[in-house]
């Protein structure tokens, strides 16, 4: 086992490195599905305009999330290490919107 592995730190790829290791490779994929999103929303005839807008804001936005994290890596700008601070508050902020959605919907439904 590895120093980094049993102590419970692990280090981050980065530069080039980035595209070979496997959670990270995935941003490959992440582009080229994102594109092909994009392509078939924007090209699509929906009869509500709003929801095609909110697809691709998210689209969109999640597509810049990982342009952002891959240029990230790419310029080691981590440091190497990973960071659990980070992860905690990424976990509370997801699960605030997934709390907003949930009461958001079972207000609409009620209404």
């Amino acid at each position: 086992m590895a120093p980094a592995a049993a102590s419970g730190g692990s280090t981050l790829p980065s530069g080039f490195s980035v595209f070979s290791t496997f959670p990270d490779l995935l941003f490959v994929f992440e582009f080229v599905f994102g594109g092909l999103v994009w392509i078939l929303v924007a090209s699509s005839q929906v009869p509500i305009p709003l929801v095609q807008g909110w697809v691709m804001f998210v689209s969109v936005f999640c597509f810049v999330a990982t342009t952002t994290l891959l240029i990230l890596y790419i310029i080691g700008a981590h440091g190497g290490e990973t960071s659990w601070v980070t992860l905690v508050f990424s976990y509370v902020a997801t699960l605030l919107y997934v709390f907003h959605a949930v009461f958001s919907l079972i207000r609409w439904k009620s209404s």
